[in-house]
């Protein structure tokens, strides 16, 4: 099942257990997913569609961080965990560190963590790891820095 397919399936459920907050978030959601598909001309694979879900994500996170009504903080919180729970999983720091290991000297040798970084990336994309690319420069760092 795609990611459109499923937002779409858990906002009819939704509806039906009559959950607003879970629905208006999906709504929003799908809502910004069909208008990119409009705008490109066809639809959106999985990879497109997180990409545009964790741009609501880190809108919501950054309002979060930028609100002062409790009420409005509880919203976002329901809505980033529903968020979080729409994107596949990605490897913690941790478990990219591990599936680094083989290749230390490769992610140790360039001048830089920048440099260092696109190493480490590479790797692991050809290893078909889904990461993120914040977690991915502060295992860099942690491996650089031992």
């Amino acid at each position: 099942m795609s990611m459109i397919q499923e937002i779409k399936a858990r906002m009819i459920q939704a509806m039906r257990d009559r959950d607003a907050p879970t629905k208006s978030i999906l709504q929003v959601t799908l809502g910004d997913l069909e208008l990119a598909e409009t705008r490109q001309g066809g639809d959106l694979d999985d990879k497109q569609a997180a990409q545009i879900v964790r741009k609501i994500l880190k809108s919501n996170q950054e309002t979060l961080t930028l609100t002062k009504d409790p009420e409005k903080i509880e919203i976002l919180k329901v809505e980033i965990v529903i968020l979080e729970g729409l994107l596949p999983a990605t490897l913690s720091v941790e478990q990219i560190v591990a599936a680094l290991a083989p290749h230390l000297d490769a992610i140790k040798a360039p001048g830089n963590d920048g440099q260092a970084t696109g190493v480490a990336m590479k790797n692991l994309k050809a290893a078909g790891a889904a990461v993120e690319g914040k977690d991915v420069s502060a295992a860099v760092r942690q491996i650089r820095a031992d």
